[in-house]
């Protein structure tokens, strides 16, 4: 007589009376990752189309090859030469599909497109902080010649860079400008030193008060959300919900803070001096557990549509901007390439 194994029933039934994930294994749960230390070049900003498409750009190698930039599929790390022999880049952001923009010293911004850069023709020699667009055809560069003078505004058109006409007149001989950030064409904000602060209502750049005179390095939007962080000695953080701009630092306060993003559901990513992170959620910000000391200074954030968090830094307070530093809260990531 043929006999019947009941043994795989057996185990469905175990596993139906125990929970499912008594016969799977779990997923690790998402901590915080260094995904790699002492980079050639500091890491000054981070930003991605996705967890599987995240650009990593930063200080000069110093080896005859230019800037650091780095790019993440997924599985791991590539450098990508620019075609830059020298200078150190600040800012990277982009749209899904392309173009992407980088931007830095010596007034240089570096589009990439169909796997090639195109240095693009500005107006000026000082350095771009900071790039952001509603658009591919609508975007907007900002910076300064120092932290303190120089400040400028420049409008994409067609394919050259022209200085924003409405930028106040003391802005120039009194600030640089830092950071854009925009929720619409309409509605965008720039932030800089000295506690510039513009909004862009799709026409004219007006003065705003956030409440802060010192400087506010970045500004981030989503949700109907503003937020702007900054500072020297003691960090800043400043929100507006649309109801105008009030401080949220949380108490203690951290030291200057450099970077920051929000994300979906109320969350955020706030990075600064001697390796503050803090995050956001619906109860306000709050210092991460990191499980782990990080001496150096956190410049650059983003948060990937998983919720994945990535910080980046380095030596950033001088030249030569180095000890680059990679951050990563989530599945753990891969530092192959790097």
């Amino acid at each position: 007589m043929k006999r019947c194994d009941f043994r795989p029933a057996l185990i469905l039934s175990a596993c139906l009376a125990a929970g499912v994930s008594a016969c799977h294994d779990d997923p690790p749960a998402p901590e915080w990752q260094i995904v790699h230390k002492g980079l050639p070049g500091a890491l000054l900003s981070v930003w991605g189309t996705s967890a599987e498409d995240v650009w990593a750009v930063g200080g000069d190698t110093l080896d005859g090859a230019g800037p650091q930039v780095l790019r993440f599929d997924g599985a791991s790390w590539r450098r990508i030469a620019t075609g830059e022999a020298q200078g150190t880049l600040w800012w990277v952001f982009g749209f899904d599909g392309g173009p992407v923009y980088l931007g830095g010293e010596g007034g240089v911004i570096l589009r990439y497109e169909d796997d090639t850069f195109t240095r693009m023709s500005t107006p000026g020699t000082d350095t771009v902080y900071g790039i952001w667009g509603a658009t591919p055809d609508d975007l907007w560069a900002v910076g300064g010649a120092s932290d303190s003078t120089g400040g400028f505004a420049w409008r994409l058109v067609g394919d050259a860079w022209q200085p924003e006409p409405s930028l106040p007149a003391d802005v120039p001989t009194g600030a640089a400008v830092w950071k854009v950030f925009g929720a619409a064409a309409d509605d965008a904000w720039l932030v800089g030193s000295n506690g510039v602060a513009l909004h862009w209502d799709g026409a004219t750049l007006t003065p705003g008060d956030t409440g802060v005179g010192s400087s506010l390095f970045t500004v981030h939007a989503r949700d109907g959300r503003y937020v702007a962080v900054g500072g020297l000695a003691t960090g800043i953080i400043v929100e507006d919900d649309g109801a105008g701009w009030k401080v949220v630092t949380p108490d203690p306060p951290p030291m200057g803070l450099s970077g920051v993003t929000l994300g979906a559901n109320g969350s955020g990513l706030a990075v600064g001096s001697f390796g503050a992170v803090f995050t956001r959620s619906n109860a306000g910000w709050a210092a991460a557990e990191l499980g782990f000391t990080v001496g150096e200074n956190l410049h650059g954030s983003w948060i990937d549509e998983r919720g994945g968090l990535w910080a980046v830094g380095g030596q950033t307070f001088s030249p030569p901007y180095n000890e680059g530093i990679l951050l990563h809260y989530g599945p753990a990531i891969s530092g192959d390439g790097l």
